[in-house]
């Protein structure tokens, strides 16, 4: 997740202090990635640094506002127009999980899946009821129409992961039927021809 593209974004509307654009950016995404504040300074200091952002004042309140240069909005263009690299894909815990579980000791690979299922299965369903609650009402502004999107990829994802899930438990079925329906080796074919004592096989006599 991009907090620096973020928050670029969010001061493309606009001068921002911190606090206000936490709340933004937590309102734009439902709060699925909440941000505390000394996130977003950092931040926003990096992109300061960076020629991206300025200080430009304050508000009545006495808050800094921040603004977006050209430079930032060159670099917000750009994020837009890139699409998100998939050739280094994140670290994914769950198949690091399962692919660690295979063969480990005392680990039943298939109690792994089934409760991984459940709790997927079950944060799908808080996702839709969450979908349908935003549909409720027809989106007001820009910010329900974001957090509706944000949503809804919440919920293809937990679908993806729950076919995954049922991808990887057909497979181990598959391979268990596989290994049990291997031909036993042969005990004279593994220790090799029996020899006397001189040396010699039997066959050689």
């Amino acid at each position: 997740m991009s907090i620096r593209h973020g928050l670029l974004a969010l001061l493309e509307r606009g001068p921002r202090y911190g606090s206000r654009l936490r709340t933004e950016f937590e309102s734009r995404t439902g709060s699925t990635w909440p941000l505390n504040v000394g996130q977003v300074y950092t931040t926003l200091s990096r992109l300061e640094r960076d020629g991206m952002v300025v200080q430009d004042g304050s508000d009545d309140a006495g808050h800094d506002l921040y603004t977006i240069t050209d430079d930032g909005r060159a670099e917000l263009r750009n994020w837009f127009e890139t699409p998100v690299d998939r050739t280094s894909p994140p670290r994914d815990e769950l198949a690091i999980k399962l692919a660690m579980a295979v063969g480990a000791p005392g680990v039943d690979i298939r109690d792994v899946i089934q409760s991984q299922r459940h709790h997927t299965l079950k944060a799908m369903q808080d996702y839709t009821r969450l979908k349908a609650q935003a549909l409720a009402d027809v989106p007001a502004n820009r910010d329900e129409v974001a957090w509706l999107l944000v949503v809804e990829q919440l919920i293809f994802q937990a679908e993806a992961e729950a076919r995954w899930l049922d991808h990887c438990e057909s497979r181990l079925v598959r391979l268990a039927e596989a290994a049990a329906t291997e031909p036993a080796a042969d005990p004279a074919t593994v220790r090799g021809p029996a020899r006397t004592p001189a040396g010699r096989t039997r066959s050689q006599r």
